[in-house]
């Protein structure tokens, strides 16, 4: 069995290959319907300091191996159509307020400006989308 390693968020797991497994799963199981993934994403603790929450590694890695398991899928055969990350900014989370992080930019809600800053996960993503294939 494919270790799971446990996010913020005592429901959430960080499971990559669960991505290859959902969208074969549907395209074997149902036809091949066209598959749009609205939301994948992991969060942080909510008492982490501005730095460590800039340089989320753990997120850039989550991110890295989704999207990889995500390419397999569509390799042989899913009809994915689109992909959003979970989520741009850090927000008021519905069960744990602002003591869980999701967001690819940090809201410093301590600031009465609500200062936005990218995370390395942010940067991340704009580097992939920049790729040429």
């Amino acid at each position: 069995m494919r270790e799971s390693l446990q996010a913020n968020s005592d429901w959430l797991y960080i499971a990559p290959f669960g991505m290859y497994g959902c969208v074969n799963y549907i395209r074997q199981k149902y036809g091949n319907p066209a598959i749009l993934i609205t939301e994948n994403g992991m969060d942080q603790p909510g008492n982490l300091t501005r730095d460590e929450y800039l340089n989320d590694a753990t997120r850039v890695q989550f991110f890295r191996s989704y999207l990889n398991e995500l390419k397999k899928g569509i390799d042989d055969g899913a009809n994915v159509l689109g992909y959003f990350a979970w989520s741009l900014l850090d927000n008021f989370e519905w069960g744990s307020g602002y003591t869980s992080k999701f967001g690819i930019v940090y809201v410093d809600f301590n600031s009465s400006s609500l200062e936005r800053a990218p995370k390395a996960s942010a940067y991340w993503f704009r580097d992939l989308l920049q790729v040429k294939h």
